[in-house]
């Protein structure tokens, strides 16, 4: 019986009702996913693959021995909105982040789809579609394929292939010691979701959190041509913390962010005062507190809580030399927030401050 044999039309689905996630908050957090990721197995060494598994990158990359490289991706998850084709558009927009976060220039996309057909209409299911390929038109590629299967909860996301000139490929281990750092999007749609699913989010947020999901990060292939863009991610489901220490780690040094100059979207800290947050949350700050320490914060929940925020199709994380300020800056906008800056590798690899 397909959801009580009534029509999409007939009546709303709310979507994020029959998952037990939401966006990339359905992500594993980083200290199981370091357990999942431990391997005994000995592989041996393939010098074309120029980014693979063992630097946490948000995708793989192989040279293609012209002076190009493949860039190669997937990202899939539950419903993050009730609506079918802004889940779609959101969710592909997020898989084909990966690739600007690498620099690279998009080609094509094959769509992932989990759906579960005896709940919900295939009318449903086609809106979703629907809303990837809004996404992938809007880039100009094809949704040229995929793969589907009955699941119990819906998932949708996308396999996206890339290209990009070998120079101007970006990592996220990359940084250097005195880089800036700015961050292209604001925090807080992981809260800001959650307080749609407790059916409590106000209307004008509601607009705010699907633009800003919807936004591509286009802008990642302009600022891979830039040489003083040192290294670059996007910021997904382990919050602004946990890829900022990734990026830290795998440069073997620090960071230090201006907690004042953390974009959030508006309405953010109300919802996060109501005690209303993603359980990512809690699960990021348990996998990565250790490695963070605070400089006259005042309310280090509240900062440790909207930093663990886990963002679907988040900014663009993004390491500067000061030399190539005025570079950056003419490509992100004078009001691209600066929140940070690369230190000298110390005890904690963040430090938040005032």
């Amino acid at each position: 019986m397909i959801h009580d044999s009534i029509p999409a039309t007939q009546k709303p689905v709310l979507l994020t009702h029959y998952s037990h996630g939401a966006g990339c908050g359905c992500k594993i957090s980083p200290k199981v996913l370091d357990e999942i990721l431990k391997t005994q197995i000995t592989i041996p060494a393939n010098d074309k693959l120029l980014v693979g598994n063992s630097s946490r990158d948000d995708a793989a990359v192989y040279d293609l021995g012209n002076g190009t490289a493949l860039i190669s991706t997937t990202d899939f998850f539950m419903p993050i909105v009730d609506d079918a084709f802004d889940f779609g558009r959101i969710a592909a927009a997020n898989s084909i982040s990966d690739v600007f976060a690498m620099g690279g220039k998009p080609l094509m996309a094959i769509a992932i789809l989990g759906w579960p057909v005896e709940k919900l209409s295939t009318e449903i299911a086609q809106r979703v579609i629907e809303g990837g390929r809004s996404a992938c038109h809007e880039v100009g590629i094809p949704l040229a394929g995929g793969h589907s299967i009955d699941a119990p909860e819906p998932i949708f996301g996308l396999a996206v292939t890339g290209i990009v000139s070998n120079e101007n490929l970006k990592r996220n281990n990359t940084a250097e010691e005195n880089d800036l750092l700015f961050l292209t999007k604001p925090l807080g749609v992981g809260i800001l979701s959650t307080a749609q699913k407790k059916g409590v989010l106000k209307k004008e947020h509601q607009k705010l959190m699907i633009g800003q999901m919807t936004r591509l990060n286009s802008i990642g292939e302009d600022l891979g041509k830039i040489k003083g863009v040192t290294a670059m991610t996007d910021v997904t489901g382990f919050g602004l913390l946990g890829h900022l220490i990734e990026m830290a780690e795998g440069s073997g040094l620090s960071a230090e962010v201006f907690y004042d100059k953390i974009p959030l979207t508006d309405g953010v800290r109300d919802y996060l005062s109501q005690k209303i947050f993603p359980g990512a949350v809690t699960r990021n700050w348990n996998s990565y507190g250790e490695k963070v320490s605070f400089e006259n914060i005042d309310n280090t929940q509240e900062a440790s809580s909207l930093l663990s925020d886990p963002q679907t199709n988040g900014g663009l994380l993004v390491s500067v030399r000061p030399d190539s300020l005025d570079e950056v800056r003419a490509v992100l906008g004078k009001n691209t927030p600066l929140i940070g800056k690369m230190i000298k590798a110390n005890k904690k690899r963040v430090r938040i401050k005032q």
